[in-house]
């Protein structure tokens, strides 16, 4: 379930900056970070506190999207949701979390059940990588810059 991480995503807050690259596990489906610094780097201008930010209001909707996703009860409602985290995870360059939203909004959605199960089961074990590398990238209490 997401409430978990829907907890944790409110602690990850502009407080802190990382120092240089952090140790996490690769991107599953691209085999690279679970987030793309150098792509997030050009809308803050390489500020650490403004990625941090960024990233915690990204971290705090995509639970609530997800949620969508999970109770849609059309195909149009399906395919907003999917649309909805795939632009979000663009924007912030979370690959893995784009292309799974991407196959979503694509995919037949609330028609297949065992493929929505398959599908917010992966999404949901994409959000809780991304949400580890960011809480290694700005551990709390780091100065801000």
């Amino acid at each position: 379930m997401m409430g978990p991480l829907r907890a944790r995503a409110t602690r990850i807050r502009p407080d802190g900056r990382t120092s240089g690259p952090v140790d996490a596990a690769p991107c599953a489906l691209t085999g690279t970070e679970p987030i793309d610094r150098t792509h997030l780097g050009r809308y803050t201008l390489g500020s650490p506190t403004l990625e941090r930010e960024i990233l915690g209001l990204f971290l705090a909707q995509l639970p609530l999207s997800i949620e969508q996703l999970r109770f849609a009860a059309t195909d149009r409602e399906w395919q907003i949701a999917a649309h909805t985290i795939k632009g979000s995870a663009r924007a912030v360059g979370a690959w893995e979390i784009a292309e799974l939203a991407r196959n979503a909004e694509q995919s037949a959605g609330i028609a297949d059940e065992a493929e929505r199960d398959r599908t917010l089961t992966a999404l949901e074990g994409a959000c809780e990588t991304v949400e580890s590398y960011v809480a290694a990238a700005f551990p709390p209490g780091q100065p801000r810059t």
